[in-house]
């Protein structure tokens, strides 16, 4: 019984650390992006920082989709169906997958 529940223990750990890896991969989020008002629908749940040394990745608004191509370059468009992915803008930063600041020069943007 006590190697049962051992077994159980791993699995559950395991499952936990793997959701847990995709979510830390948020330096490859890039490309078009739509903000959604519902939690349950986004792909991820974003912190805006207010300043840039604190936030895990700086984000350009590129101005053209083909742009939006590397690291922290992101498209925003009006309908979800043309995203690559969803974000949920939220005030609590403990509830957030990442956090982000808006960058005015390109070459900043990306992971910090």
């Amino acid at each position: 019984m006590k190697r049962k529940i051992h077994y159980i223990f791993i699995f559950i750990f395991s499952v936990a650390m793997m959701a847990a890896s995709e979510r830390d991969n948020f330096c490859d989020v890039f490309g078009t992006v739509f903000i959604t008002t519902s939690k349950n629908q986004a792909d991820y749940k974003v912190y805006i920082e207010d300043s840039e040394a604190f936030a895990d990745l700086l984000i350009f608004k590129e101005e053209n989709e083909l742009f939006a191509d590397q690291q922290g370059k992101w498209y925003f468009v009006k309908d979800h169906t043309f995203a690559d992915f969803t974000i949920y803008l939220t005030k609590n930063k403990r509830e957030a997958d990442f956090t982000i600041y808006y960058t005015e020069t390109e070459s900043f943007s990306g992971c910090n």
